[in-house]
């Protein structure tokens, strides 16, 4: 696939101002011209910065053809762009916003993936403030959105979740820590659900109304458990009551035939729509969140 020239993303204004209805977005997305602006140059596979514009509306957005995808050991080739519209499905079905709106759809480079582009705020909105030094310990030092470094030698602070140890420049080591947040704490649970193994730091953006949103969802739905993520915060701890709630609504929207089942067989394998079934049961079962397993790391590299 011929790279276009890189141009480096940027905002794009739309209209209306005010967000559209969620089914008018992916319209838009869906029927709206596609033209690429330039190419993401720091991911691995092709991600191309697009805007999409149709009935006296435009938006920017981010196309991923399959043709741009590497191949990968443990997944089959060329079905990341379906794995991402299942995510944005299955988050769907659980009542979350937490996933921008995505299509499957042709492009300037094959079918490929089309998402919503989502303008990250340059300062986190609501981030829990770095309590006060205790006995002359550091507070946590941010490294990314809802992310920190903190004293490696005490408990997480205050408003913060240890993931584990992490070296800093120098040799020494610090604990890496999220922030105790609902909106991460909704997306631990949706990663648990669709398996997602690269869930890092990078991958989560903040708007500057303070939305959050998870973004690159290709490597999920393996029907091995696979799960690595920065989101361990809660490992062992009972789901809350709106978690349990979501989950019920999608174990109902994956009934045999159920219009979510059906969209979900055009995406994702029998073995997989299968597996999918089986991980909300056992959330729903055991009524906590999952704990590491062992057999895979659970961390992905680089974290963030």
């Amino acid at each position: 696939m011929p790279a276009p020239e890189r141009v480096p993303p940027g905002p794009v204004t739309t209209a209306p101002a005010e967000p559209a209805p969620a089914g008018s977005v992916t319209a838009l997305l869906t029927e709206g011209e596609l033209t690429v602006r330039g190419r993401i140059t720091e991911a691995s596979n092709a991600v191309l910065h697009c805007t999409v514009a149709g009935q006296g509306r435009t938006a920017a957005c981010v196309y991923k053809p399959v043709a741009g995808e590497q191949p990968l050991w443990d997944f089959p080739d060329g079905t990341l762009a379906q794995r991402e519209v299942a995510a944005y499905e299955v988050c769907a079905a659980l009542g979350w916003e937490l996933i921008p709106p995505t299509v499957l759809r042709e492009g300037p480079y094959g079918p490929g993936m089309v998402q919503l582009w989502i303008e990250q705020a340059e300062e986190e909105p609501g981030e829990p403030a770095a309590p006060a030094a205790d006995e002359g310990a550091p507070g946590p030092v941010p490294v990314g959105p809802l992310l920190a470094l903190a004293d490696a030698e005490r408990p997480a602070p205050e408003g913060w979740r240890a993931i584990g140890p992490a070296e800093v420049p120098g040799g020494s080591t610090a604990l890496l820590v999220h922030a105790d947040d609902p909106r991460l704490r909704r997306l631990a649970v949706l990663d648990a659900v669709i398996n997602n193994s690269d869930r890092k730091g990078g991958h989560l953006l903040t708007t500057a109304d303070g939305r959050l949103h998870g973004i690159d969802h290709g490597v999920t739905f393996h029907t091995e458990d696979k799960l690595r993520t920065l989101l361990w915060g809660w490992a062992g701890e009972p789901l809350p009551e709106e978690s349990v709630a979501a989950l019920g609504r999608l174990a109902a929207a994956l009934g045999e035939d159920a219009p979510l089942t059906t969209r979900l067989a055009a995406l994702i394998t029998p073995a997989e729509v299968t597996a999918l079934r089986d991980r909300v049961t056992a959330l729903l079962a055991s009524g906590t969140h999952p704990v590491p397993g062992g057999e895979w790391p659970a961390i992905p590299w680089p974290p963030v």
